[in-house]
């Protein structure tokens, strides 16, 4: 039993003098998310990985790939060509000139009456027509 105690007292001047010679420090937390108060350098790296953590695909984006992929060269020159000869028809109110532009969807008049712009759009398919009227233009 005396050499028990012994090995206790022993284990316990150990234990004392280790704990004499440790420090301790405040601890302080720092954020790393930059919208909690972290760097904001951090941002680039956080957006970086929950991206690459992220396997949501948006269907969105699927639909308009496959609408750009499906559409062929001389389609899509034919709508900016349309696109171009209709600014170039409303532009031309400026200078009083009135015209009209047919496509294959729609049949498309501009009429200029002493500042009383009126655009009619026909469509081909229903027949359907849509004015748009415009006033205080100054030709």
């Amino acid at each position: 039993m005396n050499n028990n105690n012994t090995r206790r007292l022993a284990s316990l001047v150990l234990l004392t003098a280790l704990g004499s010679q440790a420090g301790a420090t405040e601890l302080v937390y720092t954020p790393i998310n930059p919208a909690f108060g972290g760097n904001p350098l951090n941002g680039t790296w956080l957006l970086n990985n929950a991206q690459a953590q992220n396997d949501h695909e948006d269907p969105a984006i699927k639909d308009r790939a496959s609408a750009l992929a499906g559409t062929s060269a001389l389609e899509r020159f034919t709508s900016q060509l349309e696109s171009r000869l209709l600014s170039q028809l409303l532009n031309n109110i400026n200078n009083g000139t009135t015209g009209s532009l047919q496509t294959d969807a729609f049949i498309i008049n501009v009429l200029d009456d002493s500042g009383a712009l009126t655009i009619e759009i026909t469509d081909r398919a229903t027949g359907e027509i849509s004015e748009v009227l415009v006033n205080g233009l100054n030709p």
